[in-house]
């Protein structure tokens, strides 16, 4: 059975975008992968955070992809932070990791140019994240776009290292990326990626009230500057967003009506708001029954955790052993 890693920054609540475009494709892989899905907490100190609210977005977050399907029965589900294997493998990983491929990572170079100090942490996590992948030697993992760069280093960091330590065996698998059809949802403003740092996104967890009250403003096609403008729908991000959660009829009359002028974009909007609202009810009510057992919930991330321990471990101990450290295990000295 292929196995899989992946992991989310604990921003707090699930927005359609992370739904779309990684989350649901994490519930179909676990019923014919072995997957491990982890909360990946020390990404989240690489930029600024707000220490007082890390452990609540990492509960929210953890409370979002249980409500969504992720089922711990099915997988290894974890916080990155519980299984240190991931920090230490990432310090053996520098060894061999040239200094000039991270500096060449392109989400180094724009973040770089947007702070006045640049924090060694934002230089080396993509070693961080190919030491996730590659401590449970993973074959394969569920990218966007925006991570295959980084991806691709992790594949050169375990050829070196496999090459440097191996002893003639790939030990480490070079892990290929798994796209899936909605891997970048572009947000409310029609142009960024949705991110909630970006404030174009809609929450999984929202009233439908709340989401009618951020899809209203949202930007659609440009040139229906009034109600009899027709309009192309495959230049609009909202009927692009119609396509993932509203019935296939619904889309086709969308379409229609959009070409035709027959309605404005408020009632276009309108329709999506509600499907959008119907098709997220499930989630938002197995959510507030995973708030009222937060113990539960705490729970379920420390049996992930020490199941993730298990194959860390092994993975490290191996790795240690092929780059020649003492023992920690060994017979008492004099």
């Amino acid at each position: 059975m292929p196995r899989i890693f992946s992991g989310i920054q604990p921003s707090g609540d699930l927005h359609i975008g992370n739904w779309l475009g990684a989350v649901q494709n994490w519930v179909a892989l676990q019923e014919r992968h072995e997957c491990f899905f982890a909360i990946v907490d020390l990404h989240a100190i690489t930029g600024q955070h707000d220490a007082a609210t890390l452990e609540r977005r990492t509960l929210d977050m953890a409370i979002g992809l249980l409500a969504s399907g992720i089922d711990p029965a099915r997988c290894t589900f974890f916080v990155q932070s519980h299984v240190p294997e991931h920090a230490e493998l990432m310090w053996l990983l520098t060894s061999v990791t040239p200094l000039g491929e991270l500096e060449r990572m392109t989400q180094f170079k724009d973040k770089s140019q947007r702070t006045e100090s640049i924090p060694a942490g934002l230089l080396a996590y993509p070693i961080l994240m190919a030491a996730d992948i590659l401590l449970y030697r993973a074959d394969q993992v569920p990218v966007g776009d925006d991570q295959l760069q980084h991806l691709e280093l992790a594949r050169v960091i375990a050829r070196r290292w496999n090459a440097e330590f191996g002893g003639g065996v790939d030990f480490f698998p070079e892990p290929q990326s798994l796209l899936t059809a909605a891997r970048r949802i572009v947000g409310l403003d029609g142009q960024a990626k949705m991110s909630k740092s970006l404030g174009n996104t809609v929450g999984i967890l929202e009233s439908p009230e709340e989401i009618w009250q951020k899809i209203r403003p949202a930007v659609t096609d440009p040139a229906r500057v009034t109600k009899k403008d027709p309009g192309t729908p495959e230049v609009c991000n909202v009927y692009a967003l119609h396509r993932h959660f509203s019935p296939p009829d619904t889309v086709s009359d969308v379409a229609r009506k959009c070409r035709a002028a027959e309605w404005g974009c408020i009632d276009c909007k309108r329709v999506l708001a509600e499907n959008m609202a119907a098709v997220l009810a499930p989630i938002r009510e197995r959510a507030e029954a995973l708030r009222a057992d937060e113990g539960g919930v705490r729970a379920i991330l420390a049996d992930g955790a020490n199941r993730a321990r298990v194959e860390a471990r092994r993975t490290l101990a191996e790795v240690k052993a092929r780059m020649g450290f003492l023992p920690s295990e060994g017979p008492p000295g004099r």
